[in-house]
């Protein structure tokens, strides 16, 4: 079943998206005539991303019975210099906490999620690269980016 997302224009420069059920906001800031109500929306792109892997992620540790404590997971997009500006690249970095002996489920979780199952990552890598890296415990475990 395709994915339907609704938007209507709310004036100015803001637009709402119904996506099941669940009002997102967009909107630009005020030197573009916005009124700031919510963010632009290319960082979208970034936030499904993170998302997508996010839950490959929690999903695979849970089912493996592998515990981590926390993971925050940051998205940046490389712009292009002209227009129309667009991601040219994107880099993840995973930030786990836990048990050390975790470390190595993690990574592969991480792996198997941008190789095997993230759908949003496989899009965005016919376009353009999409690095990552993993951090355990504050200490670089992997890294993929040249």
């Amino acid at each position: 079943m395709p994915h339907t997302v609704d938007v209507q224009w709310m004036g100015n420069m803001q637009f709402n998206a119904l996506i099941n059920g669940h009002t997102i906001i967009m909107d630009g800031p005020p030197k573009v005539g916005g009124e700031d109500n919510g963010p632009i929306p290319k960082p979208f792109i970034l936030t499904a991303l993170a998302g997508c892997t996010g839950m490959d992620i929690a999903a695979i540790l849970r089912k493996s019975k592998n515990e981590i404590d926390g993971l925050e997971i940051t998205v940046t997009g490389e712009l292009s210099a002209k227009s129309p500006i667009e991601y040219v690249a994107i880099h993840v970095i995973y930030n786990f906490k836990g048990e050390e002996e975790n470390c190595d489920a993690a990574i592969n979780a991480v792996t198997d999620s941008q190789e095997k199952y993230c759908g949003v990552s496989s899009m965005l890598k016919k376009a353009m690269p999409v690095t990552w890296e993993i951090n355990y415990n504050g200490i670089q475990k992997f890294s993929n980016k040249n």
